[in-house]
Parts: structure tokens; C-alpha cells; sequence
């Protein structure tokens, strides 16, 4: 499909991101839940996020997240609405077609994204935090910009995850379901637009498709 033109061809970038010295010293005496959670939040991911945005000046943008603090903090530092199980049916389709009409190229979504949703123009997606290793829920979020797009039909998928963190055992997980489904993660530290001028060439997708490449 992906070959053919059928669906994207999705690069898929994990960033890692770290915890400034008062947030280490919580989570350090945290419990196993308190430690996944404040990983998850971790306010350096805000900043990362803005980074990747403007980084992807023009595209349309998914900001995907588990926590509606977090969100609400994304909202405030990127200058995006955020849509939540709580935004009333008539704010979602107002704030959805500006979305796919090319007035609004941010969304901020909690949760409620990973059903469906049709945003067929959204070419970057990222991740910001979820749940417990979830492979559905890592699937429906990919599954957010696999429409095919105009030009070079290409999109991009960043997971934000803390160094040295429970997150990091969690999102192992999630990356290993779509390797499994034959995509490859590419680690990025120190992100920048620099960087990601380096991958000019969609790092996942169908094997065979590489075979047949000669790559």
C-alpha cells in the first residue's frame, strides 16, 4: 500500500528528553505509578514539542497526549487549542474542519484521537505521553497521519520519551509492536532542524519496499 501510494510512508522518531534536577529528585522518591506519570509530564516535553513544530513550519500537526494538565501546559507554550472528552460535539467538528481546512495547522488532542477521527491532512503526528505500553493505542496514533499526502507523500511520527525513566521501558514496548509491523524507530537526540535535515529518506515502512530499493 505504501509502495503504491495507498497510504504514507511514516519516518518514525523517538526523542529522548530530560528531567530537569527538581523533577529527577520527585521522581527519584516516587512510587512505580507516581514515577510513570511524572515522566510522562515531564515540562522539558513542551519546549521539545514547540521545537518539532516549528521545525515542520506548514505541515498540519498532531500533538497527541494522556493528561489533561499536560496538555493544558502544551496549549499555553505552543499557542494550539486542545480538544478533550469534555470539548462539546460542536467545538470538536469546528476545531476538526479548521484543522483539515488548513486554518488551524496545530490540534492539540488528548485520548479521544485515538478512535476515529478523519483528519486525512495531518502529516505530523507527536506523541507526547500515553498509556502503559499500549500497542492499540500506538497503532491508532501512527494511524492518524497514514493518509496519503500531496508531494512527496511523507510523514512523520516523534514519540517524546524521558531519559532515564519508567517511560523508557513503556515506550520500548510500544516500539517494539511496530517493528514488528515492519517500522523502524529512529533514536534523535538533541533534536533540531538540523537533524532532522539528515533523514531525507522515510526510515520505516514496508521492508520489501527497502529490499526492492536496494537499501
Amino acid at each position: 500500500l505504501e509502495r503504491r501510494g495507498w497510504i504514507a510512508a511514516v519516518q518514525c522518531l523517538e526523542v529522548p528528553v530530560p528531567m530537569e534536577p527538581e523533577l529527577k529528585k520527585q521522581y527519584l522518591y516516587g512510587t512505580a505509578k507516581e514515577k510513570f506519570r511524572l515522566a510522562s509530564v515531564n515540562p522539558v516535553k513542551a519546549e521539545m514539542a514547540a521545537k518539532i513544530i516549528k521545525a515542520h513550519k506548514g505541515a498540519s500537526i498532531l500533538v497527541i497526549g494522556q493528561y489533561l494538565d499536560q496538555l493544558a501546559e502544551l496549549a499555553a507554550v505552543v499557542g494550539a487549542p486542545v480538544i478533550t472528552g469534555k470539548t462539546p460535539q460542536q467545538e470538536r467538528a469546528k476545531l476538526y474542519n479548521a484543522f483539515n481546512e488548513g486554518i488551524l495547522p496545530v490540534l492539540i488532542v488528548s485520548k479521544v484521537a485515538n478512535f476515529a477521527v478523519n483528519l486525512p491532512d495531518a502529516s505530523v503526528a507527536i506523541e507526547v505521553s500515553g498509556a502503559f505500553g499500549s500497542r492499540q493505542e500506538e497503532a491508532q496514533r501512527l494511524g492518524r497521519v497514514l493518509r496519503p499526502k500531496r508531494g512527496d507523500n511523507r510523514a512523520y511520527f516523534y514519540t517524546l520519551v524521558t531519559e532515564d525513566s519508567r517511560e523508557q521501558e513503556f515506550a520500548l514496548r510500544r516500539r517494539l509492536f511496530l517493528t514488528e509491523q515492519g517500522y523502524e524507530y529512529t533514536v534523535m537526540p538533541n533534536f533540531g532542524e538540523e537533524t532532522l535535515a539528515r533523514f531525507e529518506e522515510p526510515k520505516c515502512g514496508n521492508p520489501r519496499q527497502e529490499e526492492a530499493s536496494g537499501s
